[in-house]
């Protein structure tokens, strides 16, 4: 069972914008080898660093609001978003260490 949490085009508003901790976004979609790939390490961040971080999926190929919204134009993308704001922006898969050094980086 994935530790990411699932949202949508209609829970967007209030699992992440008004979160009150930072949430990482996982956009992603099932047919995508690299999504896919990268699924472990979201849940394995989600996982270390549940307590500071929100570690939420958003499946593109159900939610496309959402995804046009943020410019999401490949997946995986990957969103920081602090405060309602995107802070930072990971795209592509890659080893664990460096993307959650990369996520620790921008927070």
């Amino acid at each position: 069972m994935s530790q990411a949490l699932d949202v949508t085009d209609t829970t967007w508003e209030t699992t992440v914008i008004q979160s009150d901790k930072p949430v990482l976004v996982d956009f992603w979609a099932e047919w995508c080898g690299p999504c896919k790939a990268m699924g472990p390490s979201v849940d394995k961040l989600a996982e270390e660093m549940g307590g500071e971080l929100r570690v939420v999926k958003l499946d593109t190929q159900n939610n496309t609001e959402t995804a046009a919204k943020y410019g999401v134009m490949s997946i995986p993308t990957f969103l920081l978003i602090k405060d309602g704001e995107v802070v930072h922006t990971m795209m592509g898969a890659k080893p664990y260490d460096a993307f959650k050094a990369e996520v620790v980086g921008a927070l």
